[in-house]
């Protein structure tokens, strides 16, 4: 006896919009803070910054320069992965860093 399958659109179709789950809220991203200490020289954390992220001199320069006078720079954000690896790479260089979540 040959199989028969049902026409088209007798096939029950999923509704998409029942499956979205709307409480999901995006995840708010990771920042990374480079806080100053009495051990690293500017110069030095200048070029860490301009190495490790690609920042001219100049906006280097300004982020060392928050370090120094504001205690603190946030020097990158993005997801939690990436944040993790940018304090191993900070720490690496001796610098004091920390990641935190976006509030």
């Amino acid at each position: 006896m040959p199989v028969t399958t049902p026409p088209f659109s007798q096939v029950a179709q999923p509704d998409l919009a029942e499956q979205v789950d709307e409480s999901v809220e995006p995840q708010k991203p990771w920042l990374v803070l480079v806080w100053n200490d009495p051990i690293n020289l500017m110069s030095y954390v200048s070029l860490i910054f301009q190495k490790l992220f690609g920042y001219s001199k100049e906006k280097a320069d300004a982020l060392m320069m928050d370090v120094h006078e504001k205690g603190r720079a946030v020097v990158s954000s993005g997801t939690r992965e990436r944040a993790e690896l940018d304090v191993f790479r900070l720490h690496e260089h001796g610098l004091w860093a920390t990641m935190e979540q976006e509030s």
